[in-house]
């Protein structure tokens, strides 16, 4: 067992970045981490070679994604397929995410994590 201390807790971003992102877990077929963006912000990520989800535990925003858009708050859990184009936009309250990847982030990229 491991309890994941801090996972899903918004951190606000350095100076100078947009977002913050934290892993807390790492195994070959899963990892978890928590993303963060503050009110205001922008989420400019990429799309991911493996399957998520979101779990909000904090704040306020909306999810583009999949041709589609949906306002999304505390409680909301968001499944994100494997290649499919993906951010959070108008996010009126810090906001916190709880990230699981499935298999671990950047496993089926090719080369691994980018530089």
């Amino acid at each position: 067992m491991r309890i994941l201390a801090g996972a899903g807790a918004f951190t606000a971003p350095a100076a100078g970045s947009g977002v913050h992102w934290a892993e807390q877990l790492r195994a070959s077929d899963l990892s978890v981490g928590t993303y963060s963006v503050p009110a205001g912000g922008t989420d400019d990520q990429e799309p991911h070679t493996e399957d998520e989800i979101y779990v909000v535990t904090s704040g306020r925003a909306r999810l583009v994604a999949g041709g589609q858009s949906a306002p999304v708050g505390t409680g909301a859990v968001i499944y994100v397929p494997a290649g499919e184009e993906h951010r959070f936009t108008d996010v009126t309250e810090d906001l916190a995410l709880l990230v699981l990847f499935a298999p671990a982030e950047y496993t089926r990229r090719p080369g691994g994590p980018p530089a």
